[in-house]
């Protein structure tokens, strides 16, 4: 019985490391934290319940963070605080809006957009009057 010649055998050894899936190797950002995805979840849920009034007010501050270097938004929001009483509690709303800012500057900017992305699918029409604030900063100091 002839040997064949190594050149028409194919042996296949198992690699001594773990294959690394694509998804790694081709430099998309890391996938977002649960707490994160947890942070997103509860800001979207207090959306849906938030009045005209306070829907605005988070426009504002959101338009506000996208476009930092911007003065209008700036001012604007600032015309939206009020100097509470030393003896009246801030209402959830307030506490919500504290809580979306300290999140939000814990977000990574990837993290920030996927935000933008998850408001966009479930409220549009806000997320349109977003997009049509910000570029309405375009050239204003």
């Amino acid at each position: 019985m002839p040997l064949e010649s190594s050149s028409s055998m194919q042996l296949s050894f198992p690699s001594p490391l773990p294959l690394v899936p694509d998804s790694f190797t081709n430099s998309s950002p890391p996938p977002m934290s649960y707490i994160t995805s947890q942070e997103m979840k509860c800001i979207l849920h207090w959306f849906a319940s938030w009045s005209g009034s306070q829907r605005e007010r988070f426009l504002q501050d959101l338009v506000a963070k996208a476009v930092p270097g911007k003065l209008q938004p700036l001012l604007e929001s600032l015309e939206q605080l009020s100097v509470s009483g030393a003896n009246r509690p801030p209402c959830i709303f307030e506490c919500q809006l504290r809580l979306w800012d300290q999140w939000f500057r814990g977000w990574a900017e990837e993290e920030r957009n996927e935000f933008v992305r998850q408001l966009e699918v479930s409220e549009p029409d806000f997320v349109a009057k977003f997009y049509q604030a910000v570029a309405a900063t375009a050239g204003k100091d």
